[in-house]
């Protein structure tokens, strides 16, 4: 069983940060879950375009309020508590928040906790950080 505290989390490692973002790593590849879960805090008044290529990612959202658009159709759909999106088909989306976003992440495969975005917004593949570790 694992057991950890979210605000234990964030005095750690597995707390990362960017401009306008942090995510806190509950899980990892390292746990063997085969998926790997966060917790994301969006700065109200941020907007991030991301795109991962390589992982499939879940989004359930806590708190706060926002917009995810799909950049390949141009569709836009408001984010809220009880709203989730799930990334099917490694969209390309852009997603900005009106006041702050709480969101529960999972990614598969899961992320290690030391992948950053790269310049089009995607994670490298597992090999790829395998490789260079």
């Amino acid at each position: 069983m694992i057991v950890r505290n979210l605000n234990d989390a964030r005095k750690g490692e597995r707390l990362v940060t960017a401009d306008g973002w942090d995510s806190t790593r509950l899980l990892l590849a390292s746990d063997g879950m085969g998926f790997s879960f966060h917790i994301t805090r969006i700065a109200s008044g941020t907007s991030h375009e991301f795109h991962y290529k390589h992982h499939f990612e879940s989004v359930y959202c806590i708190s706060g309020s926002g917009e995810i658009e799909d950049l390949e159709t141009g569709e836009t759909h408001d984010i809220g508590p009880g709203v989730m999106y799930a990334l099917d088909k490694n969209d390309h989306h852009r997603l900005s928040a009106r006041q702050e976003l709480v969101l529960a992440c999972c990614f598969n495969p899961p992320v290690t906790g030391s992948e950053v975005h790269r310049p089009d917004g995607s994670y490298a593949p597992a090999e790829e950080l395998e490789a260079s570790a």
